[in-house]
């Protein structure tokens, strides 16, 4: 079984691409898949080596295996990289530029104090939830958990609770907002290879994340603050509290910003349900609902609500704008080189060999993708890399399902693609030392929550799949 998982290798396959593929017999696709696969995950677990030269070399390997022509196969790795960075890259840059903008302007500090500020000490655990979800909804999962860990410890210190048992709820909500819903890298690349409704994805994947984010959230955080009973550390060692902004905007014109993008997504979407062709109100709300623009609009909302609202000057605006997009370079990186692998998957054949195999072996696609998604995640410790390839892996057979279908696919993969974190992952690290635990600590609240979180999303997406 594990054998045919792994032999799954991708994207895309429209007309024209399965017009050009070549007549490469089984045996030599399936190793060719199984050898690309290999490389990359050794080269990222044993050699370290940043996943663009991964995927890079991976992709070489498939090509040199199957017995294409080297130019053959740098053409599909470019031509996929290329669409890839079109399609998705933007739209990165666009959230990132977002979330700068949210945390800059003490938006961020606002949402934080006055759902935190609410809350009793037995529902704190669910506001941090809360906190952690909405936070999430607009930033890569780093920088939400960098910006909430002065929140964490004010919070456990204040309530004199363990760190874990504030902390989990909010990570759970962090880690479920980048794994389920756009515009996060991995359900972007997801949406876009799999050519799913941006739209009903992310009716979908907010719908999944709710419940899920409340079991291994607060819930799980009951038992897990009893097995690792920490107190919080001083802030990052010095026993001060981080420094606010003078100014900031209102909790209401910050959840109005934050909002903003999802709101125009999902009115495009529900505008192609219940609207006709041709509607003038379909076509406005294709047009402000289309992903690119959605979040282009989000930024400049925010320029004026979040930014002015803090009273950052143009220049201030500007260098926040400018200082969001360097550390998002790797994910560029890593994403179009994802896309430049799918492609050369796709131009080799495997792609449709793969395809025919699951259609003929009766096995859910839905658990399949989730399956995929989990092996990739546990050899590379990389969420962004596992929806990469599980979606280039999978995206065939993307062709002939439904609308509702292709997006629980996508959110299938997204669940995988978080599930037990553990010692090759940069997040495992990033949560131990912020918490000050131990290797087995970290393990015993973090991994398992991660794991809780992944399993609870793929029940609740075969649960929507019945239904759709």
């Amino acid at each position: 079984m594990t054998s045919d998982v792994l032999s799954l290798l991708h994207p895309l396959l429209t007309a024209a691409d399965a017009a050009e593929v070549p007549d490469i017999p089984a045996a030599r696709l399936i190793p060719a898949a199984l050898l690309g696969i290999a490389v990359i995950v050794v080269l990222i677990t044993r050699f370290k080596l940043h996943p663009f030269l991964g995927l890079t070399l991976g992709s070489l390997t498939v090509g040199a295996v199957a017995g294409v022509a080297m130019s053959d196969t740098i053409d599909s790795f470019t031509k996929g990289f290329g669409s890839t960075a079109a399609g998705v890259g933007t739209l990165i840059a666009l959230g990132a530029m977002f979330g700068k903008l949210l945390a800059d302007s003490g938006g961020a500090d606002e949402i934080v104090d006055t759902i935190v500020g609410r809350s009793s000490p037995r529902t704190l655990p669910w506001a941090m939830a809360g906190v952690g979800a909405l936070i999430g909804l607009p930033m890569f999962f780093e920088i939400g958990l960098v910006l909430l860990m002065p929140v964490i410890f004010l919070v456990a210190r204040r309530a004199q609770l363990s760190i874990v048992k504030v902390g989990i709820p909010a990570l759970a909500g962090l880690s479920a907002m980048h794994g389920l819903v756009p515009p996060h890298p991995g359900p972007l690349v997801a949406i876009d290879a799999l050519k799913a409704n941006l739209g009903i994805t992310l009716a979908f994947g907010v719908l999944i994340a709710l419940p899920t984010i409340a079991i291994a959230g607060p819930l799980f955080a009951r038992f897990a603050g009893r097995w690792v009973d920490v107190p919080a550390p001083e802030f990052f060692g010095t026993g001060e509290e981080p420094e606010a902004r003078l100014q900031r905007p209102t909790f209401a014109v910050t959840l109005f910003a934050v909002l903003t993008p999802v709101v125009l997504m999902m009115g495009k979407a529900l505008a192609d349900i219940f609207a006709e062709d041709g509607n003038a109100v379909r076509t406005v709300l294709d047009f402000l609902g289309t992903p690119i623009i959605a979040l282009l609009i989000a930024v400049i909302v925010g320029m004026f609500t979040l930014g002015r609202g803090a009273g950052m000057g143009t220049k201030e605006l500007a260098s926040s704008l400018e200082k969001s997009l360097p550390p998002i370079a790797g994910i560029l990186l890593i994403v179009a080189a994802g896309g430049g692998f799918k492609q050369t998957l796709v131009d080799t054949g495997i792609g449709q060999l793969v395809a025919d195999w699951v259609e003929g072996s009766g096995v859910s696609i839905l658990l399949l993708a989730w399956v995929v998604a989990v092996l990739i995640r546990l050899a590379t410790g990389s969420a962004t890399v596992a929806t990469v390839t599980a979606s280039g892996i999978l995206a065939p057979l993307a062709a002939g399902m439904s609308t509702p279908e292709v997006s629980l696919l996508v959110l299938a993969i997204g669940a995988g693609s978080v599930f037990f974190s553990h010692v090759n992952d940069a997040g495992f690290w990033l949560v131990k030392e912020y918490f000050g635990l131990s290797v087995g600590q970290t393990i015993k609240s973090w991994s398992l929550m991660e794991t809780l979180l992944s399993v609870s999303g793929l029940v609740f997406v075969l649960i929507l799949g019945l239904v759709v």
